[in-house]
């Protein structure tokens, strides 16, 4: 007899259909018990999602683009750069930024979790965070590429870095051509999030 999937008895069918109804509902028991002031937790949720965002991601990328000298710097030591800009993670990571050049493309992964430079990106992306993601973007980086719409030539190669606690990774794009004349404000704007995990190109809608 095939199994009813409906069967409201299942283990399955106790947890809510969605992991926000998860978090939802872990913070209204830490509430409760007094260990989390929900008001803390939105002013940490409204700071990351619409005060940082990407924007600090893409600051740097566009004044690395403008500035040889300081491009150099961030490449070779990011974390004394970044925090000249007041950009450091709270559990103090160490920051390494790659870029990429017309022979490597790299992209960024967390296979164990979801770590993540909030500081410079804002809050992770739900498939960044994934099970398909984090299995796929190791085992075949290309077809997972192709999917975000981003299809490489043969003979550039693909590096996936892996983030873990200790260190986070910003990719650094390519500059669009054509962009000679565009100030870093205006520069900030070609510079998408998934550009700066690698999973975009800098100018791609």
């Amino acid at each position: 007899m095939p199994h009813d999937h409906s069967d409201h008895d299942h283990p399955h069918s106790l947890l809510p259909p969605d992991p926000a109804l998860r978090v939802k509902a872990l913070e209204t028991i830490l509430t409760q018990k007094g260990l989390v002031d929900p008001a803390a937790l939105d002013e940490i949720i409204d700071t990351y999602e619409n005060r940082i965002g990407p924007r600090n991601g893409a600051k740097v990328v566009a004044r690395a683009w403008c500035d040889p000298a300081f491009k150099a710097a961030l490449l070779e030591d990011a974390d004394p750069v970044l925090a000249d800009l007041g950009f450091y993670g709270r559990q103090g990571e160490h920051m390494v930024v790659v870029e990429n050049t017309d022979t490597l493309h790299n992209m960024v992964v967390c296979t164990l979790c979801s770590c993540y430079p909030w500081p410079l990106l804002g809050i992770p992306p739900g498939w960044y965070k994934s099970d398909a993601y984090r299995a796929r973007a190791v085992r075949e980086p290309r077809k997972v590429l192709a999917e975000f719409g981003v299809t490489l030539p043969d003979g550039c190669a693909v590096r996936v870095w892996d983030s873990t606690a200790e260190v986070r990774y910003l990719v650094l794009p390519q500059r669009p051509a054509g962009t000679e004349g565009l100030d870093e404000t205006a520069l900030m704007d070609l510079v998408s999030r998934d550009s700066m995990i690698g999973c975009g190109l800098a100018g791609a809608q």
